[in-house]
């Protein structure tokens, strides 16, 4: 019966990251520096408020978009933070940012047309493109620090393109994009037909400034995605909020409803006490993440190995080009030998090929054991 599947989910593959995860996290006495899962709890009066919904019975339906109070909440929570200006009309509630990608695709993707993306790149992005008929088309970004410049993007533009992805600050790279690139961006598709999916949900963690986006400066051509799961350690509660004009929510809306009705009603609780009375919890974190990051940075350094520097996120891309492995080599020689696991390259599109992603989501004894034993492998590999 197999045969009987639809073609195109039959064709796509786990995501690499929880293929090497599942793989290795039975290994015994393994320091895993893989999931980008936030190390912190979620606060407690973020769990104060989804404890009360259970007790208040608030366990019912919600309006499909989500709760007033919270849109309303999210619309406040990013005008602060970014200067972005929508109402609760242009903002829908999902089930984490996940759900969020897959509706905005599923809404403005047909059979034949084209979405630019950087490589390497976060992999929830190819299978719903690919689901959706359309086809993923890859920029080498390597050679520009990891960030997809206008000059970059402008030879893949062709009339079938409907979509550029934007997702910074990046999963796997760590990296972000500063003003002026953002409006070279701005200069070259102001204008055009092309939607801009602008995938944000890292951005309460920018260290040296505030995060921007470009739905500042096109607002009309730009999907948003943000949610609570890295800025508040909420990855388990599944909200996340998905910003666009209201002739393209209204759209969206339609599929989000057909595909879950509506978002947790007590994660959206919670959720309205992350917005509110929580909506600086991010800054503690991001102050320990940018510590860890200093310290994981500099023992790669160390190691000899070439790497980016993050200035947002909590990960590190070195490369392991030197050792003449692929990354998936690299990676389960550096599991069987040294007992630590990071994420090959490779799971990031063709494109990360060479490098390994390593998450600095975890406690300081954690990272340094992970690096101690990191550091010892590389010295014997190069003997």
């Amino acid at each position: 019966m197999e045969h009987l599947i639809q073609p195109r989910v039959r064709n796509i593959e786990i995501s690499g990251i929880r293929k090497f995860f599942n793989m290795v996290a039975d290994r015994p006495n393994l320091i895993s520096l893989t999931i980008g899962q936030p190390d912190f709890p979620t606060p407690e009066h973020v769990k104060e408020a989804g404890k009360a919904a259970i007790d208040n019975n608030f366990t019912t339906y919600t309006h499909n978009a989500g709760l007033a109070e919270v849109r309303q909440a999210a619309c406040q929570f990013v005008r602060e933070k970014y200067g972005l200006d929508y109402d609760e009309q242009e903002v829908i509630v999902t089930i984490g940012a996940s759900q969020a990608i897959d509706i905005a695709f599923r809404t403005i993707l047909e059979e034949g047309v084209e979405v630019i993306l950087p490589g390497p790149v976060y992999p929830g992005y190819e299978p719903i493109i690919r689901m959706c008929g359309a086809t993923p088309v890859y920029v080498d970004t390597r050679h520009n620090g990891f960030r997809l410049s206008a000059a970059l993007i402008e030879p893949y533009i062709t009339e079938r393109t409907r979509c550029i992805v934007l997702p910074y600050p990046s999963n796997p790279t760590g990296v972000t994009l500063s003003e002026q690139e953002l409006l070279e961006l701005v200069r070259l598709l102001k204008d055009k037909p092309i939607w801009i999916l602008s995938d944000e949900i890292y951005s309460e963690l920018v260290y040296a400034d505030r995060h921007r986006s470009i739905a500042a400066w096109l607002r009309n051509q730009t999907i948003v995605i943000n949610g609570l799961s890295k800025s508040h350690s909420m990855t388990g509660w599944r909200i996340g909020f998905l910003f666009a004009p209201e002739f393209l929510t209204k759209h969206m809306l339609k599929v989000h409803q057909y595909s879950v009705s509506c978002a947790s009603s007590v994660s959206q609780k919670a959720a309205f006490a992350a917005l509110t009375a929580g909506k600086d919890d991010a800054v503690e974190m991001r102050k320990q993440y940018q510590k860890r990051m200093e310290y994981a940075y500099e023992r790669l350094v160390d190691m000899g190995l070439e790497v980016e520097k993050p200035t947002g996120a909590f990960y590190l891309f070195p490369s392991i080009q030197s050792f003449g492995l692929s990354s998936f080599a690299f990676a389960l020689d550096l599991v069987d030998k040294a007992g630590v696991a990071v994420v090959p390259g490779s799971a990031f599109s063709t494109y990360g090929e060479g490098y390994v992603r390593l998450s600095y989501a975890y406690s300081f004894e954690t990272l340094k054991e992970g690096l101690d034993r990191m550091a010892q492998y590389v010295r014997q590999k190069r003997g």
